[in-house]
């Protein structure tokens, strides 16, 4: 069983989908977990479900689409357990008006900021604790869609996606000598809410064919629990049943 017992994970959009599953991993392995998201009842939903089973979470809310609400977190953070060691950075978004003749400069914004920004926002107020303690972990949640152009993620989300892979790959390039490791995961589709905001969402069997958040739950929880000498840069992800290659 892997082991994270001392260790300090913070997940971004830890209230449902892949974050909720990656919490949820983390702290069954013994890591103490900080939750993050707009909304706090799904926040405190999963916080319970990690103290039921006896493991430690706590809960901070936030738009981390501003720029000083990383900050603030990380604060509560080094307060509360005084270490940060994994960092899932998870949350994003997405728009049903994604076709470059529905785009609006708000609707990009909204995209741009919260799968991009916010990533950037999360990352350097982390960087400081995890270059002090010369170890820490990034995890990043990029997308089939950083990788592969296609239709369905739309322009901007996968623009934004890209980027997570670029800023990914940065931070092994500067911060290994600090004994931090990046990684950047990009899967094909999830069976995740943010499906919904989709023009046409999947269907039932559709969803019930694709990858499932506890399967990026399992991801996460590998990668976390690597050895400090080694570094996971990169994982491409799919269904084995996989509707990309349906075009």
């Amino acid at each position: 069983m892997k082991d994270l017992s001392g260790k300090v994970a913070w997940v971004t959009g830890a209230g449902s989908g892949i974050g909720e599953a990656a919490a949820l991993a983390l702290a069954g392995a013994g890591a103490k977990v900080m939750l993050t998201g707009r909304r706090r009842e799904p926040l405190d939903a999963v916080a319970d479900r990690i103290g039921a089973a006896r493991q430690t979470a706590a809960v901070a809310t936030g738009d981390l689409t501003l720029a000083g609400t990383a900050a603030t977190i990380v604060e509560a953070i080094r307060e509360r357990f005084g270490r940060l060691d994994i960092l899932v950075n998870n949350a994003g978004t997405n728009i049903r008006e994604r076709r470059w003749d529905q785009l609006t400069p708000e609707g990009i914004d909204t995209v741009i900021h919260g799968n991009l920004s916010a990533a950037f926002y999360c990352t350097v107020a982390a960087l400081p604790m995890m270059r002090a303690q010369r170890d820490g972990v990034l995890i990043h949640t990029a997308s089939w869609a950083g990788k592969f152009i296609g239709p369905v993620s739309g322009a901007s989300y996968t623009a934004a996606k890209h980027a997570v892979v670029a800023m990914s790959q940065s931070l092994n390039m500067e911060e290994y000598k600090n004994g931090i490791r990046s990684t950047a995961v990009l899967p094909a589709e999830v069976a995740t809410p943010i499906l919904d905001s989709r023009p046409v969402p999947p269907s039932a069997e559709d969803r019930g064919r694709m990858l499932q958040p506890d399967d990026l739950g399992d991801l996460i929880l590998y990668i976390a629990s690597r050895p400090a000498s080694v570094c996971i840069n990169e994982v491409v992800i799919s269904p084995t049943w996989n509707r990309m290659y349906l075009g």
